[in-house]
């Protein structure tokens, strides 16, 4: 009888085994297409042998747990992975914006970046053009009209272009301040995640699979944000650090509680209440912040030169106020308020005179240098210098995307073959665990027949 019993004990056991195993398979397919979920497995146990007077008995198979198919150095690769490809991302779209507001467009080849004839380009080309059209008839007024015309559309479109340029700076100051303020709520998601997880694996380490699962989507939301290291102290918690400018540890998250916030002030990512500077190296916050000081400040930089120069120059060959004193940079580069197609001058003699509109429309072959001078080359040139730096920069950016776009697809490829769901594995599975409770099952009905027997039968 003791026999019999425990036969039936030991099916029931495996038959739950067994149902488990189904449930998780199903639960794996159920997942295929979830990029955040690692495959489980049941972990099966043997409970061991016991002698009885019958002779050695098995206690029979059980499910000690659940296993969750993860690879932490993959795992953490990703991360790396998912924090430069938006790093360069950020800084492409940031690129892509500044290239569209100089009102340029920049073809690449293999040679060099080209900058078609429009926006700021074709305004210069105009202005010098209306000036050696007046050199030819200098009394004619409609050449004096079309002259102040051609000013007007060079101050607009360097102003226009500035303008536009120092809304992206803002608009980036924004998207910076949006990305940060992410962050922080995914810290706080992150030492919450880790509370949960302490509690649910306090007597059985590693067993909070699903909260794993949700903890890593969340890491690689904020790697997405800026760089960080994870440490693990053992308990089932994280904590999660940056770097300062010193090479020191700033940690936000220590296990259950977030340790310091993130802030951005004058265009400095800190961290804390004593607001310390931290160093990053990718993650879309840092992109957005290098392509805002970086490339599109250089090209504001270049536009002021190149107002400063043209105001410095057409001034002093025309001998006076053509362009405002006081409008030196491209914010405020404008025609003097003195100039008028009446009032307009060409020359130092009498009204045939053309020396001035002469000078003036030879400024656009004058090649300049520093550091005497504003800028380096023409006027002309130095501007499709600046276009093409910044086309460079953009072609850069679209090269460098693609680059670690394949990069971070292998690494997540290296990794779905360790925590990916594969259809024909768990088919497999469902069939084989189906096969063995169904065998369990015989197992079981087999001993309850024999069981009826023994009770209905032999006991009379």
């Amino acid at each position: 009888m003791s026999g019999l019993f425990a036969s039936l004990n030991s099916s029931v056991r495996a038959m739950s085994a067994h149902s488990r195993s189904l449930e998780i398979a199903g639960k794996n397919l159920a997942n295929v297409n979830n990029t955040s979920y690692a495959r489980q497995r049941v972990i099966y146990g043997d409970r061991g042998t016991v002698v009885t007077a019958s002779g050695a008995e098995s206690l029979g198979l059980e499910a000690l747990g659940i296993q969750q198919l993860r690879d932490t150095l993959l795992d953490r690769q990703v991360v790396r992975e998912t924090s430069l490809t938006a790093y360069y991302k950020a800084m492409q779209s940031a690129y892509q914006r500044a290239q569209a507001s100089l009102g340029q467009s920049v073809a690449s080849t293999s040679n060099a970046s080209t900058s078609t004839d429009t926006g700021i380009a074709a305004a210069l080309d105009g202005f010098f053009n209306s000036f050696q059209a007046l050199a030819a008839n200098p009394t004619d007024s409609g050449q004096r009209a079309a002259l102040i015309q051609s000013v007007g559309i060079l101050t607009d479109r360097i102003q226009l272009a500035d303008a536009r340029l120092a809304q992206v700076q803002s608009d980036l100051d924004v998207q910076i301040s949006t990305d940060v303020a992410e962050a922080n709520t995914l810290l706080t998601t992150l030492a919450d995640l880790n509370s949960q997880i302490a509690r649910f694996e306090i007597n059985n380490p590693g067993s909070a699979v699903d909260l794993r699962d949700q903890r890593q989507a969340t890491l690689e939301k904020l790697a997405a944000k800026l760089p960080f290291s994870v440490s693990d102290p053992g308990d089932g918690t994280l904590q999660i650090s940056v770097q300062d400018n010193d090479g020191n540890d700033v940690l936000l998250v220590d296990g259950i509680n977030v340790t310091n916030s993130l802030g951005y002030n004058g265009g400095v990512i800190t961290a804390g209440a004593a607001n310390t500077p931290v160093a990053l190296a990718s993650g879309s916050i840092q992109g957005s912040l290098d392509a805002k000081n970086g490339g599109v400040q250089a090209v504001r930089s270049n536009l002021d030169a190149l107002a400063a120069q043209l105001v410095a120059s057409v001034n002093g060959e025309y001998g006076g106020a053509f362009f405002a004193a006081g409008g030196t940079t491209a914010a405020t580069i404008r025609l003097d308020s003195s100039i008028t197609t009446a009032s307009l001058v060409a020359g130092t003699g009498g009204s045939g005179d053309n020396s001035i509109a002469l000078a003036i429309a030879q400024l656009a072959s004058k090649q300049f240098s520093t550091p005497g001078d504003s800028i380096d080359g023409t006027f002309r040139s130095f501007y499709s210098l600046t276009v093409s730096e910044l086309g460079q920069a953009l072609a850069g950016a679209n090269t460098r995307v693609t680059d670690q776009n394949n990069i971070e697809t292998l690494v997540r490829t290296q990794r779905d073959t360790v925590s990916g769901v594969n259809l024909d594995e768990e088919m497999a599975d469902l069939m084989k665990f189906q096969r063995a409770f169904q065998a369990s099952s015989r197992v079981f009905q087999t001993i309850d027949n024999l069981l009826e027997v023994v009770v209905t039968q032999l006991g009379r």
